[in-house]
């Protein structure tokens, strides 16, 4: 019968916390990381998509 594999447990733990911290961190650059360009050009899009649709609502 074969020895089993000695592990650290305390690199074993580590591992597994930066491999959570790698994930959590991809998605937040997903989510939050947009440079000021990407912004800026959203909000124009916004702004105009609004200033159309004001023009096109009918006074009552």
């Amino acid at each position: 019968m074969g020895m089993a594999e000695i592990i650290n447990l305390r690199h074993a733990r580590k591992a597994r916390a930066r491999t959570v911290a790698d994930t959590t961190a991809a998605a937040n650059r997903a989510k939050f990381g947009r440079t000021g360009a990407e912004r800026a050009a959203d909000e124009q899009a916004r702004a105009a998509i609004e200033r159309t649709l004001d023009g096109a609502r009918r006074e009552e």
